[in-house]
């Protein structure tokens, strides 16, 4: 059950709508996701997280459907369905295929495996990857 009640534009403060009109010209959408709709109950947040997103997730160094892949790898070791959900379907519509997922997700899990084990026996750094 949901712990916030979804804020809809048309009962929005200004802050917010104007929050969403940046969301929705930004992204080419009719109205903003769930996500957006539940954090605008703290219009601050609303509008920090929607600027670090932005800034984020923008191509630069690094293409926006492999930051969207990357945002499917913690996503899933965050056990966030939502966000694993939101982020799988716009990286498939940047061009992620099955098997880019299919491998995602192994790297995803041999990543975690190999941080427990080495966590886990507290493993020393080697001399040649200490600074």
């Amino acid at each position: 059950m949901p712990q916030s009640r979804p804020v809809h534009y048309s009962d929005a403060v200004p802050e917010v709508q104007e929050v969403y009109d940046d969301i929705k010209t930004t992204r080419g959408v009719n109205d903003v996701n769930n996500f957006w709709k539940h954090i605008a109950n703290h219009p601050p947040t609303l509008r920090r997280t929607w600027e670090n997103v932005k800034e984020a997730m923008t191509s630069g160094a690094l293409d926006s459907m492999f930051k969207e892949m990357v945002f499917v790898a913690v996503s899933a070791i965050n056990g966030c369905e939502y966000c694993l959900r939101c982020h799988t379907d716009a990286a498939r519509k940047q061009g992620m295929t099955d098997d880019m997922l299919g491998e995602l997700l192994a790297v995803v899990n041999v990543a975690s495996q190999s941080n427990i084990l080495a966590n886990g026996y507290q493993i020393p750094l080697d001399d040649d990857l200490k600074d």
